[in-house]
């Protein structure tokens, strides 16, 4: 297929970008150093504190309650900022839901934000693979994914991400996924790619966060090997003739890759 073709199942997902590139323009969010994620700057094009960024959720963000619950509980935690931003969620949410996808895989869940934002608009027998190392963040969601009526949809894997999505494969899963969601150790970041592009059937979405890393993907360091993690995977993704792709500047940025 050509590198510029678009299949029918992705086609239909794109048309829905361009107004994520323009709310992401003027939002992101930041992250400390803590547990499975790692820190990100703390530069922003549009401040929360910004009336324009509060008139982007009061005319765009439409959370389910609990979702709110869980994104107040987690505002709350120590390491808080470390949830993916509510309108980047939303993004996520609607793109499930659109290529009606039944199987999903997240690498990173903190306190199940995320998690239970997909889990939501999957159908009664969806399934979340959830992956993450550090089972005292999650307790925080796990509650509100049982008040939501949706914890069967959810299979926390408490391991390494790697582990988990090597057993995928090792029992014949390959292809079965349609969209994955990547935010996790940005040095294994090219192996998480590598293993969900075999996992996620034709026309499914991987969704990798952080791609911009706080502008320091213009200059890597060689010293810094998280960013030349995430700059080697961006320039990667490019040229990958498997995928079809768009980077939006939305959060710390997000690369769609739609398989073809």
């Amino acid at each position: 297929m050509p590198f510029l073709s678009v299949p029918k199942e992705v086609a239909v997902g794109t048309a829905m970008l361009g107004v994520a590139f323009a709310t992401g323009m003027l939002a992101g969010k930041i992250y400390p150093s803590s547990g499975f994620r790692t820190p990100k700057s703390s530069k922003r094009i549009i401040e929360k504190s910004s009336p324009l960024w509060q008139y982007i959720l009061d005319h765009s963000l439409r959370e389910h309650p609990i979702l709110k619950k869980l994104r107040l509980l987690t505002a709350e935690h120590p390491c808080g900022v470390m949830m993916v931003s509510c309108d980047q969620a939303q993004l996520m949410a609607n793109l499930v839901k659109l290529i009606k996808a039944k199987k999903v895989i997240e690498i990173g869940v903190f306190t199940g934000y995320n998690t239970l934002n997909m889990a939501l608009v999957l159908p009664d027998n969806g399934k979340v693979i959830a992956c993450d190392i550090n089972e005292d963040y999650v307790k925080t969601g796990k509650p509100l994914w049982k008040e939501a009526r949706v914890e069967h949809k959810i299979d926390l894997r408490i391991k390494p991400a790697i582990q988990t999505l090597d057993e995928l494969l090792a029992s014949g899963e390959a292809e079965t996924f349609d969209f994955a969601f990547i935010d996790a150790d940005k040095e294994s970041y090219n192996e998480y790619y590598e293993k969900c592009l075999r996992l996620i059937k034709k026309g499914g979405i991987i969704a990798i966060d952080n791609v911009l890393w706080g502008g320091r993907v213009l200059k890597p360091r060689k010293d810094d090997l998280e960013t030349q993690s995430i700059h080697h995977l961006n320039e990667k993704l490019l040229r990958d003739a498997r995928v079809n792709i768009s980077m939006l500047p939305m959060g710390d940025g997000v690369t769609l890759a739609f398989k073809l």
